[in-house]
Order: structure tokens, then C-alpha cells, then sequence
């Protein structure tokens, strides 16, 4: 975990409510996909966690979305502001187990950190396959930006707007088969997704945090070894050690 200052290079919106935002500063402790960034907001008490999107040698990329004062808050930060950020937080996927041809699944601004994944997938040799699931086609971001990295993308909207009708568990079987599966989006998403995939996975859990690096124990994930704090010991698990 790196605490460093970080100047908003872009700040702007992919949809009526989720915005790409673009941080330039020390990325030194980014070291995998998974990963999420906590930052500080002028006149908020709390830090807000983010997943990670993306990130090179001067600038890390997150989306996130309008959910309540704070994310209105940082939608009007212009760019030029400098923000107190923790950086490098959480672990990532492990890519070593992912076999040739895994698939990829997110739900909303679950999605996010599946670009990086498939990034390093892709530079690695592998063939990954994307599932992308939104409410609505108005909803959908990134669907070109991982067209363009060359993988195979299906989209479900769960009001038949776009792609395959109904939410990403409806849209398996059209993924044909896979090695492996890396997923990250709501709770119920994922306990749906368990419920359906028939290979080993890696789940990404989505939670309110207090601190963002184990110190409050706010944020906790029932395993097969007791409960498991989301921003410490996750916010990646094996489908394995997760107890629903």
C-alpha cells in the first residue's frame, strides 16, 4: 500500500452515471488486476474504495458510479485537483491458473477490473472470453474497449435492450466452453454465477468499506476459514473457499 497525491487528469462521464476518471501519479503499487485505489474526498470522513480499471507508468484509471453524495462530489472535481490517494490495496486474480481459454464475467462497475485481466490474459497467450451484463443498453461502457484489446464479447441487458435478454447467467451458454472463470460484480450476481459455472473461479466481492486496509473490519466475507475481511483478504476469493 503506497499514500501518495495524485492530479485528476479526466474526470468525465461514460454514461448518465458512470464516469472515467484518470489519476496521474506514482503507480509504483499497482501489481495486479483485482486491485482497488481509496480516496480521500474534500469534506468527507470516509475515503471511497474503487476498483482499479487500468493503469501505465503515470496515471491509474478507475470508473465509478453516481451512488450518493460522495460520488456526486467527486463527478465535479475538475481536472487539475490533487487528491490524497491509497494505492495498491486488496489482492488481484491469479492469472497462473487461468488455462487457455478462460472466461470473464462482470456485472455493472463490477466490470472494471476485467479490462486489466483481460489485458494481461491477452498478453499472455490467452483467449479470453468476455460477459458483460447491464440493466439497459444505455447502461453499457467499455463493450469497444475490450473488442479492441481482441476478445470475445457477449452482452446481456436484463431488459432485452441490447444482446442476450435477462442477466449474465443467461448469457452462458452462448460463451461456448471455458477453462476457468474471473468474475466481479454484486453479491447476488456472483451467488447466481456459483451457482451456474462449471469450473473453478475467482470472485471479486463488491463492499462498503470503512478503512480500506483491514484496520476496522468493516467489510467481511463468510469462507471456509471464518470470516474474511473483503479489503485485506480480498477483495479476491476462490469459489472454493466461499461460503454463500
Amino acid at each position: 500500500m503506497k499514500q501518495g497525491v495524485y492530479i485528476i487528469k479526466k474526470n468525465a462521464p461514460l454514461t448518465t452515471d458512470v464516469y472515467e476518471l484518470v489519476l496521474a501519479g506514482d503507480t509504483s503499487a499497482c501489481k495486479a488486476p483485482g486491485q482497488f485505489i481509496d480516496v480521500k474526498l474534500p469534506e468527507r470522513f470516509l475515503r471511497r474504495p474503487i476498483s482499479v480499471c487500468d493503469w501505465d507508468g503515470e496515471s491509474i484509471t478507475v470508473l465509478y458510479k453516481l451512488l450518493g453524495g460522495g460520488t456526486e462530489l467527486l463527478s465535479a472535481l475538475p481536472v487539475g485537483t490533487a487528491l490524497d490517494v491509497l494505492t495498491g490495496l486488496g489482492n488481484g486474480y491469479d492469472l497462473s491458473v487461468s488455462g487457455d481459454r478462460p472466461l470473464l464475467v462482470g456485472g455493472g462497475v463490477g466490470i472494471p477490473p476485467l479490462y486489466r485481466l483481460a489485458k494481461e490474459l491477452i498478453s499472455r497467450g490467452r483467449r479470453p472470453a468476455v460477459l458483460l451484463g447491464f440493466n439497459r443498453k444505455e447502461d453499457m461502457f467499455y463493450v469497444n474497449r475490450f473488442e479492441g484489446l481482441g476478445a470475445k464479447v457477449t452482452v446481456t441487458t436484463a431488459d432485452g435492450s441490447f444482446g442476450i435478454p435477462g442477466f449474465v447467467t443467461d448469457g452462458l451458454s452462448a460463451v461456448g466452453t471455458y477453462t476457468y472463470a474471473y468474475a466481479c460484480g454484486p453479491t447476488a450476481m456472483l451467488r447466481a454465477l456459483d451457482g451456474a459455472v462449471t469450473t473453478s473461479a475467482q470472485y471479486s466481492f463488491e463492499e462498503r468499506m470503512g478503512c480500506g486496509f483491514g484496520a476496522c473490519v468493516g467489510c467481511t466475507c463468510r469462507t471456509k476459514n471464518g470470516y474474511k475481511r473483503v479489503c485485506k483478504d480480498g477483495p479476491v476469493f476462490r469459489r472454493e473457499e466461499v461460503l454463500w
